[in-house]
């Protein structure tokens, strides 16, 4: 019997992790990175990797304490690794794997956790199969999986560190619970305080509403594993705030923990209940089965503060009160962003699993959660069919024929085949009246989703960031000496990731021209692979051809270097960009580069 056991949760393990490897690593390192957050991730580590410096993350020249090492030292590992260039020409799976394989691991510990602890005396095999799809599925998760920042790596590490929370909570032995611990030390290195803050919440609050919490709270051993969180996450603040002092503090702390959560940032300010969109958005297209989870959970949580429960039965109870601790959280915040949400989504994952072990019948709720499900996809199915009325509003100034391209490649017609098929297989299942059938549409969606996701991924590459790898291949080729680099208008940081130069990035406004002629006699800025030379006659310009019609930048005397997509590398004199400058500053115009922030790129 113990054998069986392990056998099929092996072949558990193994089907989680072949559908993970599809969704997560699958042509992972065949685009390049996306601006603009990714590139200054990926050029931070690749500095730590070549420099040395594994301490201060630091991209063009200038400090990035944005957020924490870990990201950085796991990406700067396997930039490391021998051939990295061979094997990843574009930098690309070097930034990406510590996304992907934080969720592809989290997807494993959701699915071994239903395995190990089935709800409900579930002893459906396919129930954990289900729940490790939902989270992978999630829209949001396949978007930030495969992108080179900390937000995949934080919902990875914080949500196996909760679940081991609970698994140790539901266990009957005595062992320690050491390793839940670490991972929470690992979070807090991923983005910071953050992480402590949604883990502490969803533990009180699931604690709070049980009868026997002081017995749960003595298996989790808060103060020996409180330790061991602090030995492994505090000692890099420590030395960080000893060695850069103020800025360290007023930046990370200051910044990007208090400020972003007290007031409005970088124009990111959204309505209280703007994750309340998110939560139907990263769910899609099994919404109605999160939130019949949802009822579910609650109503068990009601039933059982009447008589007394299971620790090990309780899942979908802690699922609750962590879906629950993010949502409240970041509805207070004042700054929101849709990444804000994914730390929630594997906890929405585990409640879609409720809701598939509740459905074994027929009956009303049955019928009228496929029913709405069925409408969501018959609506998106309709617009892709009527894709020519809302194509036309798609205006990006970066990819001028994505709409031209998006039809002659057939993406269109692809999109319109998958979902219409799909709308009809949910439909014959469901009149079929297969008990599975929420399993079934997750395997054509995961099939699906390579069908349509990767030639999506290599169009947007194509328009979006083949034209700056090729203008930085250029700039290499034809830099005379150390000329300085400077990018104008549309601002991508990628420039600097696949020149390896310092750039300098300003606005197309005049104010820009003259911060540009100031900025080469006062900022000197320098990494440890590029010393430009501000002294040198010229300089090189990466400019967009919006912002090359510009009065007062077409002016100034340039000598075109080439073209590519709608970026124009121009040589200028240095001379002239200061005389054009100074007539400007006696028009009245002033620089203004000391006091906006420049930290970002």
């Amino acid at each position: 019997m113990i054998i069986l056991k392990s056998k099929k949760r092996l072949i558990t393990l193994l089907i989680v992790l072949l559908s993970g490897s599809i969704i997560f690593i699958l042509d992972l390192g065949h685009t390049g990175l996306v601006d603009e957050t990714p590139p200054l991730f990926a050029a931070s580590a690749r500095a730590m990797s070549e420099s040395g410096d594994w301490l201060t993350p630091k991209v063009n020249g200038i400090f990035r304490f944005d957020k924490p090492p870990l990201i950085y030292w796991l990406m700067g590992f396997f930039y490391s690794l021998p051939k990295n260039e061979i094997w990843d020409s574009l930098g690309t799976l070097s930034a990406r794997l510590p996304s992907a394989l934080g969720s592809l691991f989290l997807m494993l510990m959701i699915g071994d956790t239903l395995f190990c602890w089935p709800q409900k005396g579930d002893k459906q095999f396919f129930t954990p199969i289900v729940a490790s799809l939902s989270f992978a599925l999630s829209p949001l998760i396949i978007i930030w999986s495969r992108t080179a920042v900390s937000d995949a790596l934080l919902t990875g590490t914080l949500g196996i560190s909760l679940l081991l929370f609970w698994r140790r909570m539901a266990s009957v032995n005595n062992d320690q619970c050491i390793t839940a611990w670490v991972f929470l030390g690992f979070a807090i290195l991923t983005k910071g305080p953050v992480a402590f803050v949604l883990a502490t919440l969803t533990i009180t609050s699931f604690l709070s509403i049980q009868k026997d919490w002081k017995t749960l709270l003595y298996k989790i051993n808060p103060r020996k594993g409180f330790l061991i969180t602090i030995l492994i996450s505090v000692p890099w603040y420590i030395l960080e705030l000893i060695k850069e002092g103020k800025p360290f503090w007023d930046n990370f702390f200051g910044y990007h923990n208090f400020q972003r959560y007290t007031s409005v940032v970088n124009n990111h300010a959204e309505p209280f209940w703007f994750f309340l969109y998110i939560m139907i958005l990263a769910s899609l297209p099994f919404t109605p089965f999160l939130f019949h989870g949802i009822f579910k959970a609650f109503h068990d949580l009601l039933k059982s503060s009447k008589e007394s429960c299971d620790a090990s039965e309780t899942l979908y109870t802690f699922s609750l009160c962590w879906l629950t601790s993010v949502l409240i959280f970041f509805s207070v915040s004042a700054t929101k962003l849709p990444s804000y949400w994914l730390p929630a989504i594997p906890a929405g994952a585990i409640l879609i699993s409720n809701s598939f072990i509740s459905l074994k019948n027929t009956n009303k709720s049955y019928l009228y959660l496929w029913f709405f499900n069925i409408l969501i996809l018959f609506g998106i199915s309709v617009a892709f069919f009527f894709s020519n009325i809302w194509l036309g509003s798609i205006n990006d100034p970066e990819m001028p024929n994505l709409v031209s391209e998006l039809i002659s490649s057939g993406i269109i017609f692809k999109a319109r085949l998958f979902f219409s098929s799909f709308t009809l297989l949910a439909i014959i299942l469901f009149s079929l009246k297969y008990k599975k059938i929420l399993l079934y549409l997750q395997i054509s969606i995961l099939i699906g989703q390579s069908f349509l996701m990767s030639p999506i991924r290599k169009l947007a590459d194509t328009s979006r960031q083949l034209p700056l790898r090729n203008i930085s291949k250029l700039i290499l080729d034809i830099r005379d000496g150390n000329e300085t680099l400077a990018m104008i208008g549309i601002r991508k940081p990628s420039l600097h990731y696949y020149s390896r130069q310092i750039v300098f990035y300003e606005p197309n406004t005049k104010e820009g021209l003259i911060n540009l002629s100031d900025r080469l006699n006062t900022d000197r800025r320098e990494n440890y692979e590029d010393q430009p030379d501000y002294e040198f006659k010229s300089l090189l310009v990466v400019i967009d051809e919006y912002s090359s019609r510009e009065q007062h930048w077409s002016k100034i005397n340039h000598q075109k270097l080439g073209e590519y997509g709608i970026y124009n590398l121009w040589r200028i004199q240095k001379s002239d960009l200061n005389k054009y400058s100074e007539f400007l500053v006696n028009r009245g115009f002033k620089s203004d580069w000391k006091n906006r922030k420049v930290e970002k790129f």
